[in-house]
């Protein structure tokens, strides 16, 4: 779902983040050997965080500033409630579909079926995320993400994991990680534990709620450098809030700990923040096209990166001979390092899925759900 001002009062901002998200997600998915990369570009183990784990949860973010934004548009506008749950309904169906042809696309040839996926949970959270925003308030919104977030702690502290007999963060031996295995069809990403599974999706609807909210601030507050000052105001004590909490409750993107949404939902309004100053308020323009492209068709840019795998690692040259196999060793005989000549196939491989999407752009063919 794009930004839906108007283009007078178009938060130019919020594209460039979208796009910058999109293209980073690209990267961090797609090095050109995952046994060669830098740490901060991989996700962290269990425990801890990396630049790689905070692009999801941004995603999430920046789609619930937009579901606050277009919302409002079509409330404005006269359309009836009726009619917008049956897009909100329609686009939630689409999306979810959408992650299982992913899952098709990836997993042809191992014998299973991935239920859980990345757009599977951005369908969920914007189902979430916007039927809360037509019936509470900013307050009722706030008091929602404090008790999903209290009650996630609660549950995974507290809570004995049977087999074990006692709490447990773990992994495998962690109440997530059990709840998947007992209830979600399908096979897991990593066989005992599935980062987009049943649980962990509930503090991940604060992700986007705290998107939601942002939105709702820029609704009201039409002065950008305003809204910049609301930003800080909200980001800083989020992000302080979550990493004293990381002593009780460590970060963690596969459980989706309470203290990760605090950090990575601050540090999302902080990062907003610093790019609504450049491009709104100093009107930076340098370099920021390329990324409005690409969060202008956000969902077939991701797509595309599924899709094109099929060609890079089709053995056109040969048996084991594929283009990304004779990429990497060209540059490691020019002399380039085995994690730099990872990330410069990555960068390529982003540049890949960007061809199309200009194109795209160009035509003004925008691909909506």
């Amino acid at each position: 779902m794009n930004n839906t001002m108007t283009d007078k009062n178009r938060w130019i901002a919020l594209d460039f983040f979208r796009g910058l998200t999109i293209a980073s997600m690209i990267v961090v998915n797609n090095p050109g050997d995952f046994r060669h990369e830098y740490y901060q570009l991989g996700h962290a183990k269990w425990h801890g965080i990396t630049f790689s784990d905070f692009i999801f949860p941004f995603f999430l973010f920046i789609m619930g500033v937009s579901v606050a934004i277009s919302l409002t548009n079509l409330l404005q506008k006269g359309v009836s409630v009726n009619m917008i749950y049956r897009k909100i309904i329609k686009r939630t169906i689409i999306m979810f579909l959408l992650g299982l042809v992913i899952s098709l696309l990836v997993y042809p040839a191992t014998g299973g079926f991935r239920v859980a996926g990345v757009l599977q949970r951005i369908s969920l959270v914007y189902l979430f995320s916007s039927v809360l925003f037509l019936n509470t308030t900013m307050r009722g919104q706030v008091i929602t993400g404090v008790v999903l977030l209290i009650g996630y702690w609660i549950l995974l502290s507290f809570t004995p994991v049977p087999g074990i007999g006692k709490p447990s963060l773990e992994p495998v031996n962690n109440l997530v990680s059990w709840f998947d295995r007992k209830f979600l069809p399908g096979m897991l990403y990593d066989g005992d534990h599935d980062p987009e599974g049943i649980l962990s999706t509930i503090p991940a609807f604060v992700s986007g709620l705290v998107g939601v909210l942002t939105g709702q601030l820029s609704v009201r507050i039409s002065d950008k450098r305003k809204l910049i000052n609301s930003l800080w105001i909200a980001g800083i004590p989020m992000l302080i809030a979550g990493l004293i909490w990381q002593y009780n409750f460590p970060l963690n993107k596969n459980l989706w700990t309470s203290s990760f949404v605090l950090v990575t939902s601050g540090t999302a309004m902080i990062v907003l923040a610093i790019i609504t100053w450049f491009v709104d308020v100093k009107h930076v323009r340098f370099g920021v096209q390329p990324f409005i492209i690409f969060g202008s068709n956000a969902i077939a840019s991701y797509m595309l990166s599924f899709v094109f795998l099929y060609l890079v690692f089709a053995p056109f040259f040969g048996s084991g001979n594929t283009l990304n196999s004779l990429m990497n060793k060209l540059l490691l005989q020019i002399g380039f390092s085995a994690n730099f000549s990872s990330l410069i196939w990555a960068l390529l491989y982003t540049f890949l899925c960007y061809v199309p999407v200009y194109f795209m752009f160009k035509k003004r063919i925008f691909l909506k759900v």
